[in-house]
């Protein structure tokens, strides 16, 4: 078993995940002030249900991307990319019908120049052309009808296979763990749609085409004018297109104006204190808890995080001055890790709301910990979203505990090429086996779901 990405974990992993991460960093004491569940009369929310809480209700569903929580965001990206391909649909679909008219009004040209009033062909048979507008791409006519099964979801294209799926694993709404609780439906067991808003990856992908080499990247001053007219084509639901034309110092001023305008920050509030406190450790343990602590992010402020700290380590990697293959010196951004984390730290881990009392005010000790916090974030973003094969392990003994019934399917993605009892030869003597722990001695023929609940170190008890 390797290493694999945060990101590549089914809905139901993550949501496993989220729960030993929780518990092991309660043992540590580091959120011992947080609960899975809070009593009180006033009804305060539950860590779990803020932290795993993916939509809000909103009665305006307008487009906007300022302002608005970041599932709101993402879903309002989704209308609008769904509202932008219908349109397209539409406009192919009236192009088709134009030509299928004016080829047939060319061929009745034709025919009554030629003073032909018989619908026949002259060999006596009827001709090939049809004689009334039809549509050019009947395929594609038989695929627009009627409604469209999930359950065909693999003999669809690429490209259909890819929406229905984003349909159906996108929503926020439809992400909340919560729904494995006293529900009969289950979480999926298919990754979790990258859910990175509209905004953040494109002016994350154009600095990195056009800002990696710019001094003081992030620090120097923008156009207030163009600033806001970019802010307004975003927030209208615009496809927004952002090319060479555009200031790099421009587009750096809208990603952070949007960071700071998120009513919940990336890093919940609620784990504030318990990030601030990783900055008194050192070496692995520190970096050990940061993990744990961005398990516990929702995957839309996971994913976003690990965007833009992809994108903040590619900047700081040019902080220095470097030469081309001629010798030219090609200047630094003068941006380290650092001078990052002091830009963007105080945007990403937030102790109060904008506007409330005291939100702004910020001792020093806490400022010098959320910029080393940031730093250690960016130096080492490649290896803290990645889900370790011992962290693998536990999660699939949690499973084994709660959901025993999908550990084979989930066994049979992580490890392919075990075959199954039914594909075994009999007079074939058994292969080392590729699980941890696997035992063999169980009866010829019997299911695989037997097979799999033989594997010594599901029967481990993982803890909770």
């Amino acid at each position: 078993m390797q290493p694999v990405a945060l990101q590549s974990l089914s809905e139901l992993e993550r949501a496993s995940l989220q729960e030993l991460a929780l518990f092991w960093l309660q043992e540590r004491l580091l959120v011992g002030h947080l609960s899975l569940d809070r009593d009180g009369s006033k009804g305060i929310k539950s860590i779990r249900q803020k932290l795993e809480s993916f939509s809000k209700e909103r009665k305006d569903c307008s487009p906007h991307t300022f302002g608005v929580p970041l599932p709101q965001v993402i879903a309002n990206d989704r209308a609008c990319r769904q509202l932008q391909e219908a349109v397209g649909k539409s406009r192919r679909l009236c192009l088709e019908v134009e030509a299928t008219v004016t080829r047939f009004r060319a061929q009745r040209q034709r025919r009554l120049g030629t003073g032909t009033s018989c619908i026949r062909a002259p060999d006596g048979g009827f001709p090939e052309e049809p004689l009334s507008p039809a549509l050019l791409d009947k395929s594609s006519w038989s695929q627009r009808r009627g409604a469209m099964s999930v359950d065909s979801i693999t003999d669809l294209s690429d490209n259909t296979s890819e929406l229905l799926e984003a349909l159906q694993l996108s929503h926020p709404h439809e992400l909340d763990p919560r729904r494995s609780r006293g529900k009969k439906k289950p979480l999926s067991l298919n990754p979790i749609s990258w859910q990175v808003p509209r905004i953040v990856d494109r002016c994350c992908t154009h600095l990195e085409a056009h800002g990696l080499h710019t001094v003081g990247i992030f620090r120097v001053g923008s156009s207030k004018k163009r600033v806001q007219q970019l802010r307004e084509e975003f927030d209208q639901g615009l496809d927004v297109f952002l090319d060479e034309h555009q200031s790099v110092h421009d587009v750096a001023a809208l990603l952070k104006e949007f960071l700071r305008d998120m009513p919940d920050p990336l890093i919940p509030r609620e784990l504030y204190s318990a990030f601030l406190s990783t900055a008194t450790m050192e070496g692995p343990a520190q970096l050990d808890t940061l993990q744990l602590l961005l398990f516990l992010l929702p995957p839309c402020h996971s994913d976003t995080l690990l965007r833009l700290l992809r994108f903040l380590g590619e900047v700081a990697r040019h902080a220095e001055s470097s030469w081309d293959p001629e010798g030219r010196q090609i200047p630094g951004n003068k941006m380290t890790a650092s001078n990052l984390a002091t830009v963007f730290g105080p945007n990403i881990l937030q102790k109060e709301k904008p506007g409330e009392k005291d939100a702004g005010a910020l001792n020093f000790e806490d400022s010098a910990a959320i910029i080393l916090v940031l730093q250690r974030l960016i130096e080492h973003h490649h290896s803290l979203f990645m889900v370790s094969p011992e962290m693998q392990c536990d999660v699939l003994r949690r499973l084994f505990q709660t959901d025993p019934d999908v550990i084979e399917y989930l066994l049979r993605r992580k490890f392919p090429d075990v075959p199954s009892p039914e594909h075994e030869d009999p007079g074939e003597d058994p292969a080392p086996s590729a699980l941890p722990g696997w035992t063999r001695s169980m009866e010829r023929g019997s299911v695989s779901s037997e097979l799999y609940s033989n594997v010594s170190f599901l029967n481990l008890d993982v803890g909770i």
